[in-house]
This record gives C-alpha cells, structure tokens and sequence, in this order.
C-alpha cells in the first residue's frame, strides 16, 4: 500500500486522459467529443447497459412486438438503394438456437460496421416478417471478443469512431493504477453501514465490471446515492446558512384566537390538517424563520392551515399577508378567507370590551384612490390585521407595521429576491413564509427541486367534499351519452363546464376551436341551454361578466379554454367535460377535475378523446385515481424526469446514475444523511473530501440555481 492518501475525484480530475495507453491526439478528440478530457469524466462514464452472457435472451427465446436484448454473430450483409433514392442495408445474423433478419433504413455505414463474423448485442423489437423473424434498425452494440460473464457496453459512435471495448479497457487501466493508494471515500461509514451501501472504490470496479447482475445493482445503488447526497448536501448547507444568518419571529402558539378560528369552522380539522398545522407551529415558535411549501390536492382544505399560520401571527401582535399571483386570485382569497374568518374577534386585554374586531383588507392594483389610500394608512399603522393581494404587497410604498408571517399562493416560485424585499418590510426580522400549492409533486422531486423548503402535505378531503367519478367517453359512440349526461344535470338544477382542447400552435386555433363547440352545442347537442363562452382573447370586463353570469347560475354550461384551470369555485357546478382530453397532461387534467366537487352533490367528470383501440394510460390513470400525489408519480413515471430536472441537472453535477423516478428511497436517505452530516458539522470541516467534491462538482451557478430554482 501506499503511504500517500488515497486517490480523489480532484485527483483524477487534474489527470489527463493522453496519459493513458494508446489514447493519442487521434483518440483524444473522440473522447472530447464525449465530453471526456480527464480522468474524472472517463470513470464516471457508466455503461449504457449490461449484457448478461449466462442468462442471455436467444434468438429462440425472442417474443414477436416485445422490445428484448439478443447477441448474435453476423453471418451476411447486403446493400442496396431503393426506388426512392434511399438505401436499405440487410443483415441475417444468427446464435445457436436461430437466424434473424435486421434491416437498416438509411444508414448506409452499418455495411462497413457489421462485418461477418462480428459479435454484436442487438437491442429491437422483433416481428414476423415473411415467416421468419425481422428487427427494423435495432440498436446495435458491438462486443469485440470481451469475454466477461457481463459485459458492460458504452456509449459508443461510429463518427467519434470509439468502441465500447476501447472504453472498457482505459476504464480498467485508470482503476489499476488508482488501486495503489486507493480511492478515497468520503461517506461517513457509519452512514454507509447504516445504510448497507458498499465503498466507493469496489462500486467503481463493479459497475464497470461486475461479476453478477446483482453485483452491478449494489454498486448503482452506492454510486447513484453518492450523485444525490451531493445535491442534498448544496441544499442542506445553504438552507441552514439561510437560518443561521436571517433574524426570525418567535411567534407564541397555541393562544385563543387560533382556537376560536378553530371552533367556529363547520367541520373538523383533518388529521393531515392537525399534523400540518403542528409541523407549522413549531417552526413560528423558532427563533429561525420558516420556509415551507404546503402541498395539497385541489380541495384539501390549505386555506384553513394558511388562515392558522396567519393568525398566529396576528395573536402576537404581529400582521399576516396572503399573496397570490393574479388579481383575479387575490379577489377570490379575500371572499374565501372573509367568509372562513366570519366575524371572528381579537382578544386584546387593552380594549374595554377585552375584544376587537379582525381586520382583512385587499389591496392590488386595481384598488385606488381614496381606498387604496385607506388600506395603505391601515398597513402602515398595523390596524389591519391581514393583508390580501398581489405581488403589489411587497411593492414600494407598502409599508407594514409589523409583518410577521406570509402565504404565498403560487403557480410560480417565490424566489430569494422576493424574500429579501419581505425582509426590508419588516425591520430587518424575517417574516416566517409559508408557500403553498395545488400541483402534487411527487416527494422525491420536492426534496430535489423545492429542497431548501421543509415539505408538508395534505394528503386527505376535508368532509363534505363529494368525491368526483371520472369516466372516459371513448370515441363518438360514448360522445352522446356525456351530452345526455350534461342535460340530466342541468335538469337537476346543477351546472357544467366544457373544457376545449389545448392547441399547441396557437392562441387564434385555440379560441376558434372554442367558438366552433360553442356554436354547435348551442344549436345541436344541448340546444335550448343556456350556454356561456370564455376564451383568453376576451377583453377582462367580458371575462368577468360571463364568470359572474355562470357563479350566480344565469348559464347553465359554460364552454371554456383552459382559463378555468386556476382558482375558479363555483360549487353548484358538478360536471366537467374535457373534449380531446388526451391533448392535456396529467397535472393539467387533475386540476381541470378539481373545478367540481366542491359542493355537496355528487360531481362527474368525463374525459372525451378520439376512438383508441389500444387504451390511454394517461386518461386511464385518472379514471384509476382521485388521488393527485399518486398521479404525480404516475406521470413521472410516464414522463420520465427528464421535464423535472432539465434545468437543473447542467452542469457537472449531473445526476448520471441516480434517478428520482427510479431511486424515491434513495432521495430520501441522502437527505436525511445531508441534514445529519450538516447538523452535525456545518462548514463540513471535518468531512474535507466530501467538502471538496461539492467544491470540484458544483459551480456557484448550480448552487444558486438550486437553491432558487
């Protein structure tokens, strides 16, 4: 052994990938155009896939239609172009129990590549083809003569001109000549014994080289937890920098006025409401501001918990601001919280009757003049209790008394920035935020994307909420039974909404789309109701006025674009038609199905597409469930993450191995593991290797981003 320290990933990224054998300038610039200039980046390249040569799937075994991974020898190849110019090369290749024929359109090297006699692992889905078996442009993996009993494959390319048996071999060099001194693991062991995780310099060797499938998946598992605990690690550090260096409210909990709120509510709190009201109240009681996002399904009761938080300040002594994101939502907040709040009374020893009454006041742009004045005056001298309105809340010229808790309503983040401005308005104390919203996402994205913020959710209906069926109206057939349906409501004194499809290319397609339905349901399939129409090329007045028509039931159906999506309570609508359904997402459509079910009649929501023989998984899902956290899971795992993580993951600290669809456990051991080593250890002092991996992985760009993304 050698008395040196063991190798670091700083180390190999300060080794040039020329010092290896046989990569001269020529393979140098195949490596570059991989992004591999050093050490660092060839080792952290992971193969794409492992072959498995004890078990492998044979040509006998293949199932016509099911994608499957075969490795053959090819035995032919033949060119030739075709009528159209193009050409088509065909190669029979076969293994001990059977032949296969392969045909590549336009890709006219594959006749240099394959050559007869080569190993290759074809990866396709196989189908019957003039009564053999056919595999159109499978992806092809050349093996060489490596003879392992896994064989791990790279990326490979044939202009960069590198082959996957190239890659393996400087991979393995690079490890052998680490092995020496060793590599370096900067894992606590007692977090890696607690979790069963193996060291890094054997994950290394095995995922590169494993002796058993198993193998290879231990070693994922260790390195792909190393990628997360890293991005946890930024986060962790900076949320607890954020608490440490800012001034926070302590706020008294558990006084009368919250009670009282409490007990004048029509039904009791949840139990997901008690836990996260708790969860909110011992962070107003710390010294350290709060900064959580609240999630809850469409309907969960939020406001009830944002209202909680709200009035624990105002108890205090303190103010309270609720700030959404249009106007038309903050007008809508103040009925909802005024209604909720009902004539509820300030205990306050200093006024003659022991009582006063709560003030809340609304305050946006479009409040002017004398009674914008009026709310200015009240925010400034603190007889306004709660503040309802806008970004314009924390605009110049706002001045609060004492501002001790926010709720921030939102569809968009509210980022450092707009903490830093709440901070000014409060005297240099930060106000305890609490971020709510209405889009489920799955827990393991939250503690990535939204990981400086504690999480809490409501993951239960209030009583009282009728639980929506959804069924799906597939093709024309099924189309007249939803307008039927729609028909039988209105007669029973109830309303719908019909939601237009999403046209992509644009606003004009979309609005005229919206016209036609309008146009045919008002002469065909429900002539004789009374129909509204809102689209987003309405002046703002006509919005309104058609809103107001539907909310005091002078419509009995109202065809919209998707404008309805956010914020729109009409409780005696209990019908939801959306037309070409299959046209929205999954978050989209489980939104769009919270604008019923918000009274106490039973409410129905048909998702309308063209005929599918072959089922719709999106649709299907919905259909399947209410519940929009396991729906958040569902379109990830359909989605794949990459839409989640597109921004964040640039950058060297890519998650290479690691996924959060795949890996929901693991994300949640590197964060518990983060706040241990964190809590324990701040600087990271003590952990200089794990310290000079963020430092070396992370620029101040992915940092910040993370932070605020």
């Amino acid at each position: 052994m050698s008395d040196r320290p063991p190798i670091s990933l700083r180390d190999w990224h300060a080794i040039d990938v020329g010092q290896l054998k046989g990569v001269g300038d020529k393979k140098r610039a195949s490596l570059a155009a991989f992004d591999i200039f050093n050490v660092l980046d060839l080792v952290t390249t992971n193969p794409r896939r492992w072959v498995d040569r004890t078990n492998e799937a044979r040509i006998a075994d293949l199932v016509p239609g099911e994608e499957a991974l075969v490795l053959v020898t090819v035995r032919s190849v033949t060119k030739r172009t075709t009528r159209n110019r193009r050409t088509m090369v065909n190669v029979n290749v076969g293994d001990g129990s059977g032949r296969l024929d392969l045909v590549f359109f336009n890709q006219p090297w594959r006749e240099r590549q394959l050559k007869e006699g080569l190993q290759v692992a074809l990866f396709g889905k196989a189908d019957t083809y003039r009564g053999g078996l056919q595999m159109a442009n499978p992806i092809v993996d050349l093996i060489g003569d490596r003879t392992g009993k896994i064989v791990p494959i790279y990326p490979q390319s044939e202009k960069a001109q590198l082959n996957t048996w190239e890659l393996a071999g400087w991979i393995e060099e690079a490890l052998r000549r680490s092995s020496d001194r060793g590599i370096a693991d900067p894992v606590p062991s007692e977090v890696r014994q607690r979790l069963s995780l193996i060291e890094r310099g054997p994950a290394l060797w095995s995922i590169h080289g494993p002796e058993s499938i198993r193998e290879k998946e231990q070693a994922r598992r260790r390195l792909a937890f190393d990628e997360l605990l890293r991005v946890q690690l930024s986060l962790v550090i900076r949320k607890r920098e954020l608490e440490r260096s800012s001034l926070g409210f302590v706020h008294e909990i558990g006084g009368e006025l919250v009670r009282r709120f409490h007990d004048a509510l029509p039904y009791p709190l949840t139990a997901a409401q008690v836990r996260t009201i708790a969860e909110i109240e011992a962070d107003l009681a710390s010294p350290n501001p709060m900064h959580r996002l609240l999630q809850g399904d469409v309907g969960a009761g939020k406001t009830v918990v944002a209202i909680s938080s709200l009035l624990n300040a105002v108890q205090g002594g303190h103010q309270g601001a609720l700030m959404a994101p249009t106007e038309v939502l903050a007008e809508q907040h103040a009925a909802g919280v005024r209604e909720l709040l009902g004539d509820l009374s300030v205990p306050d020893p200093g006024n003659l009757f022991g009582d006063r009454p709560l003030r809340v006041e609304l305050l946006t742009n479009r409040v002017t003049g004398t009674e914008r004045k009026e709310v200015l005056a009240g925010i400034s001298d603190g007889s306004i209790d709660i503040a309802i309105g806008t970004h314009a809340l924390i605009q110049e010229g706002v001045e609060f008394a004492s501002l001790g808790a926010v709720v921030v309503d939102e569809q968009h983040r509210f980022g450092v920035e707009q903490r830093a401005a709440l901070r000014d308005k409060s005297s240099g104390h930060v106000p305890d935020v609490l971020v709510m919203t209405a889009t489920p996402i799955p827990r393991t994205a939250a503690m990535t994307v939204y990981g400086d913020l504690d999480v809490s959710v409501l993951d239960e209906l209030p009583p009282g909420r009728t639980p929506i069926v959804t069924k799906w109206a597939n093709g024309p057939l099924l189309e007249t039974e939803v307008w039927n349906d729609v028909r039988h409501e209105v007669g029973e004194g109830r309303q719908a909404y019909v939601v237009c499809p999403l046209i992509d290319e644009s606003e004009k397609l979309e609005v005229a789309s919206a016209e036609e339905t309008y146009q045919r349901l008002l002469h065909d399939e429900l002539e004789g109701l009374r129909i509204g129409l809102l689209h987003g090329r309405l002046t703002p007045a006509d919005k309104q006025m058609t809103m107001d028509l539907f909310r005091s039931g002078r419509l009995d159906v109202l065809v919209a674009t998707t404008v309805i999506e956010v914020g729109v309570d009409v409780p005696n609508a209990t019908m939801m038609v959306i037309l070409d359904a299959d046209r929205f997402g999954i978050a989209q459509l489980h939104q769009l199905r919270g604008r019923v079910g918000r009274g106490e009649h039973a409410s129905t929501c048909w998702l309308v597409t063209q005929e599918h023989d072959a089922g719709n998984p999106r649709v299907e899902a919905l259909v399947a469930s209410t519940d929009g956290f396991e729906l958040a899971e569902v379109d990830l795992d359909l989605r794949g993450e990459g839409t989640l993580m597109s921004t964040a993951q640039k950058g060297r600290s890519d998650l290479k191995l690691a996924s959060l669809r795949r890996d929901r456990e693991l994300v949640v051991l590197a964060r518990e593991a983060a706040f241990e080593i964190v809590d324990a250890d701040p600087e990271l002092a003590d952990h200089p290797v794990l310290r000079d991996e963020l430092d070396l992985l992370f620029t101040e760009e992915d940092e910040d981003f993370l932070a605020k993304s």
